[in-house]
């Protein structure tokens, strides 16, 4: 098969984009010649543009043209004008549900993994020590380490030992209008299904983030919290901690691995680093594996506001009713005054990491970040850090920002989170395994070691959506099971626990 030169996705666009760099001259489509050389990833006019009119990708105005565009000129994020984003009043909703029927059916229904009393089930068995403000983060990382080294060996069924450190907890508006997000993301962090339902939390014992703050009064006992302040100097914090922690890691070793039904299984979606083929590949590969997963009754969850904000008119029309629609508009409107408040726009999100990957802007960013959503109906809308009470594809709205996103997924509860990236990152969290899945061919080929699934097949003809998206499906519940492990977990590369704290720091 002759691998094609630009990629077009809907018969209206008037742009395209090149599959790989392209010299001047080149015929990219028959009647188009390139006027200048246009790089990998990079859009091309197909037709000549007069100035102000609809650049349109995906079947969506991406901007207007500022000035007249020939046909066969590269166009950069330099040349359009952001449109307005889509008005939050009586969005339509229910208007493109799929039957859940009606999706790829998959290709197992089952996985192994460890049941909890409550909610999900874990992916991993992890001891997880979280603390109640980051002035117990040293004592607690030296704890974890030293725990890893002498007590870790002794309980073989337990997989790891989890820090969960976090900026917050005190010199913060604990009562301000927004504290809830912070208070909600560390409490439901103590309860993440890879800990086994084993509380173990750290505080020093004068921060404003306080026990009962956090767990319910049963929990509150020596058993579940120690601080710091109370021990009388270093030797006693860590004698106190490696005792609290044994305790733990004797019951974390009686878990074993079941089988589960795929209800049991609750993922994150998220894409970073972004780039022009990530629309068109590894997002809607990803799309297509999540379709697999709600089919067979798992639940899947997708973030990232400014990343979904110029398509929320499509994802309001697969809302199940209008209690989610009406959720979906507020986390907007939230997330729009709260941009405002801050002097920018949601324009503020591509990082020119992106833009050399071919996004000319937060519109064109956000058609290709919607489709790692698949095509199933969204049954809840959460705030940030927000548990599911339904299952089956969630909107959980969160910053954008990989490395506070992917703390805001894992206090919802995922077990494991799939990662697509254009220009490659090495992110990783520690509390759950982090798939990495490349746009393109050569991210691959430049990063064998770091990516663990690559979907540039599909830009250059040599795979299909349907392929790669089984392929990854297969991939989670290998990985959810633990028989696979991803790189960056092999590796232990995990990024820090950013706390999204809109609050006031005071």
């Amino acid at each position: 098969m002759t691998e094609p030169l630009v990629l077009k996705v809907r018969p209206e666009d008037n742009v395209a984009v090149a599959v790989r760099a392209l010299p001047a001259g080149t015929e990219a489509l028959p009647g188009v010649a390139v006027r200048q050389e246009i790089p990998q990833a990079h859009k091309i006019a197909l037709r000549d543009l007069a100035a102000g009119e609809a650049v349109v990708r995906y079947g969506v105005v991406l901007g207007y043209a500022r000035d007249a565009i020939p046909a066969g000129s590269w166009i950069g994020e330099d040349m359009l004008s952001l449109p307005q984003p889509p008005g939050l009043d009586e969005l339509p909703y229910g208007t493109d549900i799929r039957p859940v029927s009606g999706l790829p059916e998959p290709t197992r229904s089952t996985w192994m993994g460890y049941r909890n009393r409550t909610g999900p089930a874990g992916t991993r068995n992890l001891l997880g020590i979280v603390t109640t403000v980051q002035c117990a983060a040293g004592v607690v990382e030296a704890a974890a380490e030293r725990i890893k080294r002498e007590l870790l060996p002794q309980y073989p069924h337990v997989e790891g030992v989890v820090a969960v450190n976090h900026p917050y907890g005190c010199g913060v508006a604990i009562h301000g209008r927004d504290a809830r997000m912070p208070i909600r993301a560390v409490a439901n962090l103590i309860r993440h299904p890879n800990f086994g339902g084993e509380r173990m939390v750290v505080g020093l014992g004068c921060e404003k983030l306080t026990y009962d703050m956090l767990l319910p009064p049963e929990e509150i006992t020596p058993e579940n919290v120690l601080t710091l302040q109370d021990c009388a100097g270093y030797d006693a914090m860590m004698e106190a901690l490696m005792s609290m922690a044994e305790r733990k890691l004797r019951r974390l070793d009686r878990r074993r691995r079941e089988e589960l039904p795929l209800s049991e299984l609750l993922i994150g979606m998220q894409c970073g680093g972004s780039d022009a083929f990530s629309g068109l590949t590894a997002n809607p590969s990803a799309g297509y594996a999540a379709d697999m997963l709600v089919r067979g009754g798992a639940t899947v969850l997708f973030s990232e506001v400014t990343e979904v904000r110029d398509g929320v008119h499509f994802l309001a029309a697969r809302c199940r009713d209008a209690a989610v629609r009406d959720r979906l508009a507020a986390e907007m409107r939230w997330y729009d005054r709260y941009l405002e408040a801050g002097g920018v726009d949601r324009d503020a999100n591509p990082t020119p990491g992106n833009k050399q990957g071919g996004l000319a802007n937060i519109v064109e960013k956000a058609m290709g970040s919607i489709a790692k959503s698949g095509s199933a109906p969204i049954e809840e809308v959460l705030g940030p850090a927000e548990r599911p009470s339904r299952r089956g594809l969630i909107y959980a709205a969160t910053p954008a920002s990989d490395i506070v996103c992917g703390p805001c997924q894992l206090a919802s509860g995922i077990g494991l989170q799939v990662f697509m990236t254009g220009r490659g990152t090495p992110y990783g969290l520690a509390a759950a395994p982090v798939i990495k899945v490349s746009s393109r061919n050569e991210l691959k080929a430049h990063w064998p070691d770091i990516i663990d699934l690559n979907a540039g097949g599909i830009a250059t003809g040599e795979a299909s959506i349907a392929s790669v998206g089984t392929e990854l499906f297969e991939l989670i519940l290998d990985v959810a099971s633990g028989v696979k492990r991803p790189y960056s977990e092999q590796y232990g590369l995990h990024n820090s626990i950013c706390i999204f704290n809109p609050a006031p720091i005071t």
